[in-house]
């Protein structure tokens, strides 16, 4: 538990992986066949014939099938900017599935400035569940920007809260690479002043973590 009013970090929801089988089947001839055109046919050519008709049973191979490791996707001297004074081994939160859902916590006090950073994988089972996902994320968001070059697609938001004259402020970026998802949550609140770090200041540093958090996974691909 966090020992400081701050937004809670993201719990993510793992999609049901749907595993989908073909099944092939051979074509016999009936009624509405051409018996003249039948019988000045070979037996081979009938045979090809047939196997070319037949639909395709493969599917398309997930790009990802687990999640990295979170506590390692992030280079030592960006947690050490983005969060002073935290064990830069972070800390991994317990999932109830570690293969597809991993996430990881930095966070820290120094002084009177609080930050807290999270980064979160999650594998689906197809490109489109992740899509779907992602848009759904989007939907929820009110402000911030895409964010060009980060994996398939990506988004970024920053909010302001204020709790008993206590500003937080909150930088969050969501990114797809074909079948996983990639979120990031970046926070921070200084307790003397009570104020919060500048807009720019968490949306760069929440940035800069997805970057080097993608990078992570795509070198982790299949």
């Amino acid at each position: 538990m966090r020992s400081l009013p701050l937004p809670l970090a993201l719990t993510a929801r793992l999609s049901p992986v749907v595993v989908l089988a073909a099944v092939g089947w051979a074509l016999s001839s009936g009624p509405l066949a051409a018996p003249q055109a039948a019988e000045h046919k070979p037996a081979e050519e009938k045979t090809e014939t047939r196997s070319e008709s037949a639909p395709s049973t493969s599917t398309a191979p997930k790009v990802y099938s687990a999640a990295p490791a979170p506590c390692q996707s992030v280079a030592k001297k960006t947690v050490e900017a983005l969060v002073p004074g935290a064990k830069t081994a972070g800390k991994e939160i317990p999932s109830t599935d570690a293969e597809l859902r991993r996430t990881c916590s930095w966070n820290a006090l120094e002084g009177y400035d609080y930050r807290w950073l999270d980064v979160s994988y999650e594998i689906m089972e197809s490109d489109e569940a992740a899509q779907k996902s992602y848009q759904a994320h989007l939907e929820k968001q009110s402000g911030g920007g895409a964010v060009p070059g980060l994996g398939d697609s990506a988004y970024s938001v920053v909010n302001l809260t204020t709790e008993d004259k206590q500003e937080t402020r909150e930088g969050v970026v969501f990114a797809r690479a074909s079948n996983a998802l990639v979120t990031i949550t970046y926070n921070g609140s200084d307790f003397e002043s009570k104020k919060a770090p500048s807009t720019d200041t968490i949306n760069k540093g929440a940035i800069k973590a997805a970057k080097e958090a993608m990078a992570a996974l795509e070198s982790d691909k299949d």
